[in-house]
């Protein structure tokens, strides 16, 4: 084992665990602040469920040998992961780094379907998910399964992350169908600063997410952070241009989507691409994904947040430009289209095809089998009151009128902790 290897992936993961909370932020500004909590708590409650079951069968399904399909239970509950080496690293803390990507790819598909299903069974799925759909992905594409075999290259989760969450994103949105009231009022973000902010750490933790990928402190981590830092830079550069041409103003909102989108384009290929190609791959990004945005605007799909144009689109443009862009002579490992060999490109399609098969068939039977149990959708009276009072039994935002006032005065009057005083009385 390696003790700068170690100290690196140390970082790496701790970076990749904040993207989750990061995640909460930036879903959590765009919607209405009645459901804030609700959708952030999306994101936080994977890091229990998901977290958990990853240790005790999700590891072992996607790592340990099995067959080309999915790997059998040689390590479930952690047996054999320990400190012995997995690489030039322990193998706890590799099993613990893989984990976050887990957690994270879950909490994505909750953007798609926030504001109108139920708590209760959206935990349930992204329990069943994250085992059934997420790590037998994993296994064919990094535990060496029949894509590895075929040489699909994904460095850090184009297809196993990000086509595969906006997938099952798709299916879930489609069966729950529309919001009670899509279509027929403005649903506008709530906290514009919030996203701001999430997108900002989400760039901050990518940097763990793509470079910690290496799995070392090596060069080719310093060619992932490049392409991580680079990339996004692009992709908000052409989409600001984009958004002034079209409406005349850069928005926030916009920016913040176009660095997500960049970080999500750039995943795959982040390790195998030269900087320049980072920057063309980012740029080249923003017009499928700005474009497919404005056009399920048009469509009756309610993809809350867009996350089939921001990771689905974003993340198969970056899976296919992975085998444009590869350089052999960079990571040794394969060359592009543009480098000579186009049979790559077909490869990283045929990679994107099957992930899109298996996450929309084995999420719709999820959802249906789940929908058999338990209500999947919250009732009309709760969208219209909110998740966050109907779920959670909180606010995100303190609403004072006569009876907040008498509240807020006898809390003072009996010395108990006062919270927000200042903004209350205001």
């Amino acid at each position: 084992m390696n003790q700068a290897d170690t100290a690196w992936m140390l970082v790496s993961t701790a970076l990749v665990l904040l993207m989750t909370p990061a995640l909460a932020f930036f879903y959590g500004g765009l919607v209405r602040s009645k459901n804030a909590l609700n959708t952030m708590m999306m994101s936080f409650i994977s890091l229990g469920f998901v977290g958990v079951l990853w240790a005790v069968v999700g590891y072992s399904l996607a790592f340990s040998t099995g067959n080309d399909w999915v790997g059998d239970l040689s390590n479930a509950l952690l047996k054999g992961v320990g400190l012995q080496a997995k690489g030039t690293i322990p193998a706890a803390l590799f099993m613990s780094y893989q984990g976050t990507f887990a957690i994270i790819t879950a909490a994505l598909i909750s953007g798609a379907i926030v504001e109108r299903m139920r708590f209760s069974a959206y935990v349930v799925f992204i329990s069943l998910w994250a085992i059934v759909v997420y790590s037998p992905i994993a296994h064919w594409v990094w535990g060496g399964g029949w894509l590895a075999k075929w040489g699909a290259l994904d460095f850090a989760g184009g297809t196993v992350v990000h086509v595969n969450a906006a997938v099952a994103a798709l299916v879930a949105a489609m069966v729950l169908g529309r919001r009670k009231d899509y279509g027929s009022s403005a649903i506008v973000p709530h906290n514009v600063p919030f996203v701001l902010l999430g997108a900002g750490l989400l760039w901050f933790g990518w940097f763990g997410f793509n470079a910690g990928s290496a799995l070392a402190a090596s060069p080719i981590a310093g060619l992932a952070f490049v392409a991580t830092m680079m990339a996004p830079a692009a992709t908000l550069l052409v989409w600001t241009i984009l958004d002034v041409m079209r409406s005349g103003k850069p928005t926030a909102v916009g920016a913040a989507t176009a660095i997500v989108v960049g970080l999500v384009a750039i995943t795959p290929a982040a390790g195998f691409i030269s900087p320049m190609n980072a920057i063309f791959l980012g740029a080249i990004a923003a017009v499928p994904s700005y474009f497919g945005l404005i056009i399920r605007a048009k469509t009756s799909l309610d993809d809350s947040l867009d996350v089939v144009a921001a990771h689905g689109v974003g993340g198969t443009v970056g899976a296919l430009l992975t085998g444009v862009f590869a350089e052999k002579a960079l990571n040794g490992v394969a060359d592009g289209a543009l480098y000579g060999n186009p049979g790559q490109l077909a490869i990283q399609g045929a990679a994107v095809l099957a992930a899109i098969v298996y996450s929309g068939v084995m999420s719709f039977v999820l959802l249906k089998l789940i929908g058999l149990v338990m209500p999947l959708r919250a009732t009309a009276t709760d969208e219209d009151e909110g998740l966050d009072i109907t779920q959670h039994g909180e606010e995100a935002y303190l609403n004072v009128g006569s009876a907040g006032a008498m509240m807020l005065s006898d809390t003072k009057a009996s010395g108990a902790p006062v919270f927000s005083t200042a903004r209350s009385e205001a």
